[in-house]
């Protein structure tokens, strides 16, 4: 009888341990609402993960002590749904929404999940980019209540106990920021857990990992931002960055403590971390734990996923085209990084002699041979020989590019000059505006398909409206990180891998251009509409655990017949449960 209660409890559900058979039942299936004891009456309408609210059936409401607590009316799930998109609608405000959903979510995460997944387009941008930059940044004045775990330098030596904490156990997604960059906006120290906790809400909303394996974690080492420190409501450490040594110390404590806590296949993907941590932080830890650096592989692969799906659009291979990046940071070193290993792959030159299709361009110019020795080492692989360029507009006449990517975190440096000399040296130029949010992006859809006349292939960071111009309508494209990360992580997760390999990043980028179908390519669009997002996870999830079961890195055996089912499987789904 023990055995057989273990081998329940340890069948995975949504790719991780699920205790009461949650997600294992059907909707007609009945199950009882558990937490530490059986949560009834008042208890149970302030248990967001049980609480139904006006979907309480009468025998459920005499059940679990309800009667009386509600007002008479039984309301169905998709009738909630359609209640509070109508109230969302009247906010004029995006903030306002985003406040809105997370009040929904801390009473109600069920219904917050399914609002999310059934209004996908719509509601993307007010619980992710570029909303929650906002939201970020006005952090201290909407807290109401922890969304995750705060990790200050006060809890030095202590960050294993901190991490017991937590009340869920069985963790498999962490996502972690330091706040030093969050999007576009800089150093919002303590006030980035905006972040963390939107992106673990598309991880289960748009990948399928249940809500209660994953924790978001802000990392407080203080703050560089004047404004914050002085600020009465900021809610983070009143004091400067910590740096060096003693960062690194308190990141590997960090580090250890999680592997000790959660073991060998719990998820790090480190978010928005500054560039001369974020690298450092990826090189040490890829080989020793499971991480992601969401800024450096997921831009990467999304946007290679881009680049693959527009060669139908674009004519040629890969290898047949040049790449002008504005941006040498996290962002666009991960793309370029990525660009060439897939060319290598895919023509079996070395990866040293495929990023010579590849220029970057930073704060100084073109990255070019005569600047190396001042350069960081992350820049370094992009110095090429040529003459010094001190402007985007004179490196886009010297290198000639076919494809213009933006990652400086700088709005409008895609001139009406720069966009136009794309044109007149490519019949479909491709241009990829991607900082965050909107306000920092390079240019806008309607510049681009204006200046180009509209011959260009576009794609943002942020999303933007589609465009008419001379009686055609252009449906820009997102090369949203949402696109990779959520399908990305389910599938380490429900492989159960141990490291994550850049064959893994191509995998996830080649499953998610075969998305884009001939009605999708005839709308100029190079990005499937988000409106498919849970099937495209899957079939991401697939790719990558397919990848990690052929590099021997994937530990849950045997392997499943067919991963593309199996990913669907195992999907959270919020719809509401029967209950005893």
């Amino acid at each position: 009888m023990e055995s057989t209660l273990k081998e329940q409890i340890s069948t995975p559900a949504g790719g991780v341990e699920d205790m009461y058979g949650e997600d294992c039942a059907t909707e007609d299936q009945c199950i009882t609402p558990w937490a530490i004891a059986v949560s009834s009456g008042y208890n149970l309408l302030r248990d967001p993960r049980y609480n139904k609210g006006l979907a309480f059936t009468e025998r459920e409401r005499d059940a679990h002590y309800l009667r009386g607590l509600l007002p008479p009316v039984v309301s169905t799930q998709e009738l909630q749904e359609k209640k509070i998109m109508q109230s969302l609608r009247q906010y004029d405000v995006p903030l306002h929404k985003y406040v809105a959903m997370m009040e929904l979510e801390e009473r109600n995460e069920r219904l917050f999940y399914k609002l999310l997944i059934d209004n996908v387009e719509e509601l993307l941008p007010i619980v992710y980019t570029p909303t929650v930059g906002e939201a970020c940044q006005k952090y201290g004045s909407i807290f109401k209540r922890p969304q995750g775990l705060y990790i200050s330098l006060n809890e030095k030596g202590r960050i294993l106990e901190v991490l017991k904490n937590w009340p869920e156990k069985s963790i498999q997604v962490i996502v972690v920021t330091d706040g030093e960059r969050i999007l576009g906006l800089g150093d919002l120290g303590c006030q980035g857990m905006g972040i963390p906790v939107g992106k673990l809400a598309l991880y289960t909303a748009l990948g399928g990992v249940r809500p209660s394996a994953c924790l978001p974690i802000t990392i407080d080492v203080g703050t560089n931002n004047e404004k914050l420190l002085n600020d009465e409501f900021y809610i983070g450490l009143r004091q400067k960055r910590a740096t060096g040594q003693e960062y690194y110390d308190f990141l590997h404590e960090f580090m250890s403590a999680v592997k000790q806590n959660y073991g060998e296949k719990i998820l790090v993907q480190f978010e928005d971390f500054a560039n001369h941590n974020a690298f450092e932080l990826l090189a040490k830890y890829r080989t020793t734990h499971l991480v992601f650096n969401d800024d450096i592989q997921g831009t990467a692969s999304v946007v290679l996923a881009g680049l693959i799906a527009s060669l139908k659009l674009l004519g040629g291979a890969l290898c047949d085209h040049t790449f002008l990046f504005l941006g040498a940071g996290e962002a666009g070193t991960g793309i370029a990084e990525l660009i060439a290993l897939e060319i290598s792959k895919k023509t079996n030159a070395p990866v040293e002699e495929t990023r010579k299709k590849i220029w970057l361009v930073d704060s100084k110019g073109l990255i070019v041979s005569g600047r190396k020795e001042t350069l960081q080492a992350f820049k370094k692989p992009w110095a090429h020989e040529h003459e010094p360029v001190n402007n985007l507009l004179d490196a886009v006449k010297a290198v000639k590019p076919t494809v213009l990517i933006g990652t400086s975190g700088v709005g409008q440096t895609f001139t009406k000059e720069v966009v136009e000399a794309m044109a007149s040296m490519n019949e479909r130029p491709l241009i990829m505006a991607l900082s965050n949010p909107t306000s920092q992006a390079e240019c806008t859809a309607e510049e681009a398909y204006t200046w180009s006349e509209g011959r260009v292939v576009f794609a943002s960071g942020s999303p933007f409206p589609s465009f008419e111009y001379n009686e055609k309508i252009y449906f820009p494209g997102q090369a949203n990180n949402c696109y990779i990360f959520p399908g990305f992580g389910f599938g380490l997760v429900m492989s159960g891998t141990i490291r994550v390999h850049d064959d893994m990043l191509l995998a996830a980028s080649e499953a998610l251009a075969a998305q884009v179908t001939d009605e999708h390519y005839a709308k100029g669009m190079i990005y499937p509409p988000f409106a498919d997002i849970r099937k495209i996870s899957a079939h991401i999830a697939a790719s990558v655990a397919a990848k990690a079961y052929e590099l021997g890195v994937a530990t849950r055996l045997p392997r499943p017949a067919d991963l593309v089912k199996y990913a669907e499987s195992c999907m959270y789904t919020p719809n509401y449960r029967s209950y005893r």
